[in-house]
């Protein structure tokens, strides 16, 4: 990962109402990722849930949304990076701010949905490598997953961001 050696001009804060434009925008020059009502349900869902933008200088790079599901456990609804500046790592700085935050929320669980490998669609195979390669792990594939059109099958991929359980004194084996 070639991550830019100015990366101090990022910054990664809150969403905020006026950045929704920015977001579709990046959303709208994805079309092999995203189909025409994404837009909608982005911007729906970034005010709706928790978000986030990585700026450059001021100028909206990416975003993610994320929605709790639980006390515990949270799903990444939405992320994405201006096409233009995919792999330079900036993903990875947006996507590891929205993880300590979530920790420091108490989130211990984080799921995010993506294109499975046997829809045989490349342009998802870098996204599952983005996710695999941060810790996340493919526990599922779902087809038809509710919301979703019937033949893309959803890769369901979870990482752990806390352990989720307590071990007893009685763990050992005799």
């Amino acid at each position: 990962m070639d991550v830019r050696q100015d990366e101090a001009a990022l910054l990664v804060r809150r969403l905020v109402p006026e950045d929704v434009l920015e977001v579709t925008a990046i959303v709208r020059a994805l079309p092999e990722y995203f189909t025409d009502d994404v837009p909608h349900k982005v911007a729906r869902n970034a005010v709706d849930h928790d978000a986030w933008v990585l700026t450059d200088s001021g100028q909206v790079a990416g975003f993610a949304v994320a929605e709790r599901r639980s006390g515990a456990g949270a799903e990444i609804l939405w992320m994405a990076i201006d096409s233009a500046r995919r792999g330079r790592g900036e993903g990875t700085v947006l996507l590891n701010r929205v993880l300590d935050v979530l920790t420091a929320d108490g989130v211990s669980v984080v799921e995010v949905k993506t294109l499975d490998r046997s829809a045989d669609y490349p342009p998802y195979d870098a996204t599952r490598a983005f996710w695999e390669a941060r810790g996340f792990v493919h526990v599922d594939t779902v087809d038809p997953l509710p919301g979703w059109q019937p033949g893309n099958p959803a890769a369901i991929y979870v990482a752990c961001l806390r352990p989720t359980r307590r071990r007893s004194g009685s763990d050992h084996l005799i």
